[in-house]
């Protein structure tokens, strides 16, 4: 618990067997989490059978993949339905340190903000933690569009590491969003529109052969997704449409 909230750490999780341990271990080693929820997305190694000898740890299995952003609104569900006051988003492959959760945490619980990132941009750590460096590049690219349409200065929006109050997570409408990727950038828009500014803290993260990443053709899909959110949300204030209205506009219904 933190200042009376209850602290959930949520895992989407897709063939993280080499990695869940580790990652869970340095998650509870923080002291702030009352339980992990971990969402296994069909994985095909030892993933569910792992995460089911692990104390505190609720695991629920999409016998299919459901997608990323499947993924996370499963997630979610859970995590309001556990009764957490704060969730925060580590991903199991160990990319993103859980060194950061008490920071996050505390972020949240004082009532600072209701919407915290962790960014590998900030404190330059992206590149030395061996991002590639087309993906550095798109990064920073999408990211200027992306502020410019949404009107915000963050410094990337494409990070998986991610803290939420309940408060948050209940006003959005997150089955208005993609179960794919592009459902972060989504999630950020329907944030924003509400008008929940976006907190950011620097994160060193880590690029090797057990973490996930999505392949060029994967990433250049994702890529106009993000562009395709940020217009949308762009042209919805413009003619100054109505909460139904823009969720409408997301699901492509307007569009």
């Amino acid at each position: 618990m933190y200042n009376g909230k209850k602290v959930v750490v949520v895992m989407p999780a897709y063939n993280a067997a080499k990695t869940l341990r580790t990652t869970y271990d340095e998650v509870m080693a923080q002291g702030v989490v009352d339980q992990v929820i971990l969402v296994d997305d069909g994985s095909r190694d030892r993933t569910v059978e792992l995460a089911r000898t692990l104390p505190e740890v609720l695991v629920h299995v999409h016998e299919r993949n459901q997608g990323y952003g499947g993924n996370q609104k499963s997630c979610y569900r859970l995590a309001l339905e556990q009764g957490a006051g704060i969730v925060v988003m580590v991903h199991p492959d160990y990319q993103y340190t859980p060194l950061l959760l008490p920071a996050m945490v505390s972020i949240i619980g004082n009532g600072l903000y209701h919407f915290v990132m962790g960014s590998r941009i900030l404190g330059g750590h992206a590149l030395r933690g061996g991002m590639p460096g087309w993906k550095y590049v798109a990064n920073r690219g999408l990211t200027a569009v992306q502020n410019l349409l949404l009107g915000a200065k963050l410094s990337e929006y494409h990070t998986g590491y991610r803290a939420y109050s309940r408060e948050l997570l209940e006003q959005l409408d997150l089955s208005a969003n993609s179960d794919d990727f592009v459902f972060d950038s989504e999630f950020i828009a329907q944030a924003l529109w509400l008008g929940y500014p976006i907190a950011e803290v620097s994160c060193p993260t880590k690029y090797f052969a057990e973490a996930s990443s999505i392949n060029f053709r994967r990433s250049v899909v994702y890529g106009f997704g993000c562009l395709r959110v940020a217009g949308r949300y762009f042209l919805s204030r413009k003619l100054g449409l109505t909460k139904p209205a823009f969720l409408a506009v997301l699901k492509g219904r307007l569009a």
